[in-house]
């Protein structure tokens, strides 16, 4: 069983419950194990944030409108892309393996936890620039769980 979507969203706080629940509603649908279904769903909720918050100005000064959420589940794997027009991460901190260096956010930190918390809820995380465009790509991928009655399980 093989299932994707992409969306491409406008730069609005109102497009991060969207996604989630998409991402939630296909899961529910093909028979993932909720408990996976609810990690991936904060994830890609924070994925979105960040770039709903700091996907803004592109390369040139103007204004970055959108991002995309991609989402494959393929066999027994969930990996999601969130891609933004903005800036991107500062220089020297993308390109590394694995992506860039994500410091853990003070307990008394209001902001900053985002991709932290990626990197806990999922199997494996790259957070870097898109490569010659500009832009941030935040991707991660979990593995799947099925519920016993799932009617989409991957063979």
């Amino acid at each position: 069983m093989s299932i994707w979507w992409s969306l491409h969203l406008r730069r609005e706080a109102a497009s991060v419950p969207l996604a989630r629940r998409l991402l939630l509603g296909t899961m529910e649908t093909a028979g993932v194990d909720p408990d996976i279904s609810y990690d991936l769903s904060i994830a890609l909720s924070e994925a979105c944030a960040n770039a709903v918050e700091h996907g803004g100005d592109t390369g040139d000064g103007g204004p970055s409108e959108a991002y995309r959420v991609t989402a494959y589940l393929d066999g027994e794997r969930c990996r999601i892309e969130v891609a933004d027009a903005g800036p991107g991460f500062p220089s020297g901190s993308a390109g590394r393996p694995g992506g860039r260096a994500v410091r853990p956010a003070s307990a008394e930190a209001e902001h900053g936890r985002g991709l932290c918390l990626i990197q806990e809820l999922a199997d494996h995380v790259h957070i870097g620039n898109k490569p010659g465009r500009g832009g941030a790509v935040v991707s991660f991928d979990k593995i799947l769980k099925w519920r016993k009655d799932a009617p989409l399980v991957a063979v």
